[in-house]
């Protein structure tokens, strides 16, 4: 099932989505998405309605350096366990919005992320049980000014500004996310191509882990890492990230 967020006439509301193409239909989902979903009946063509952040996490929960070829990049050692750092909600937009960048920041790069969204209140979720407390899958694009990020030595500011965490287009919930595609696009230019199944820490193991340090929530988003070949946005320039059984996140940078 592909769970939406969306933007009609009458409000916002959850949606799941059928069909695909021109012939792609929005079901509005009553209340919430966790659990079975009630339907309210309504339904639109997909090309009549306006896709937000398919979800409003408490919080993002970012792993660092997940890729062995991104931390050399930067000449940066592999973590021997998951490096995390929190992205606030406020940081979260939708498709289509823009990536605001920050006038006192001279370099602000995308990182094209797997996210796993979290379904049901947790603690202490052991690997082998992690699939079971997983809502779903999205794309994240984990904007990092990164002059910011070297000036400051931890990463709160550099991570965190508003639109800093693109998300969408929808929540996947079937899907296994060990081995996909990933491929990031700068106004239309492979700049990341990599694979899933490169990630040094596995999705079970981040949901043990992070969730032995805090109480996850339903909504909750866990960003996977980056893969090598992160850089630069420029105002007006478009970054797409497209991951495979998922679809693509489009976003545009824009000068504050």
């Amino acid at each position: 099932m592909r769970l939406a967020r969306i933007a009609h006439a009458g409000g916002v509301a959850f949606a799941s989505i059928e069909g695909e193409g021109d012939g792609a239909e929005v079901l509005e989902i009553a209340e919430h998405p966790f659990g079975t979903p009630n339907y309210t009946g309504k339904r639109w063509p997909l090309a009549d309605v306006r896709l937000l952040a398919p979800i409003l996490p408490s919080k993002v929960i970012a792993v660092g350096r997940n890729y062995a070829a991104h931390a050399a990049e930067f000449g940066n050692e592999v973590p021997t366990s998951p490096m995390t750092f929190l992205k606030p909600s406020t940081s979260v937009i939708g498709p289509n919005a823009a990536i605001r960048l920050p006038a006192e920041s001279e370099r602000v790069d995308f990182e094209g992320e797997l996210a796993v969204v979290i379904g049901q209140p947790v603690k202490n979720v052991p690997a082998s049980r992690a699939a079971s407390v997983i809502l779903g899958y999205t794309i994240a694009n984990d904007v990092s000014a990164r002059d910011l990020q070297k000036a400051d030595g931890q990463w709160g500011r550099a991570k965190g500004y508003d639109t800093f965490c693109p998300l969408g287009p929808w929540i996947e919930t079937s899907l296994d996310p060990a081995d996909l595609a990933i491929r990031t696009e700068l106004d239309g230019q492979v700049k990341q191509d990599s694979r899933t199944s490169l990630l040094i820490h596995k999705i079970p193991e981040l949901v043990e882990f992070v969730s032995g340090v805090m109480t996850l929530l339903p909504g909750d988003v866990i960003l996977t890492g980056t893969p090598e070949g992160v850089g630069p946005m420029t105002d007006g320039q478009s970054v797409s990230i497209t991951i495979e059984g998922i679809g693509t996140l489009t976003n545009t940078a824009q000068k504050v």
